[in-house]
């Protein structure tokens, strides 16, 4: 089974709710702001039954250059992670 693509997921969408393909594609891109914005903000963005985005900070850490095998210094930086809901976890496993 091939994987869904962004305008496969639209056109379902679309189907489903009886929306237009142009609306249900303003609609993500929308949330899609909505929760970059809201995570840059205030550290966090749920959609309730699918998940939360959240911001996590990653400490400085020691490395190893695959290439040479030298060890490198791994700066801290803060990153993006996705958290499944219990819900989702449930429905798909």
């Amino acid at each position: 089974m091939a994987k869904m693509t962004k305008s496969a997921l639209v056109a379902a969408m679309a189907d489903k709710t009886g929306l237009s393909k142009k609306q249900v594609d303003g609609f993500f891109a929308g949330l899609s702001e909505m929760a970059y914005k809201e995570v840059k903000k205030s550290g966090e963005f749920l959609v309730p039954g699918f998940g939360k985005m959240v911001k996590a900070k990653r400490k400085a850490r020691m490395g190893v250059n695959p290439a040479t095998g030298a060890k490198i210094k791994i700066p801290a930086k803060t990153v993006v992670k996705f958290r499944l809901a219990k819900a989702a976890k449930d429905a798909v496993l």
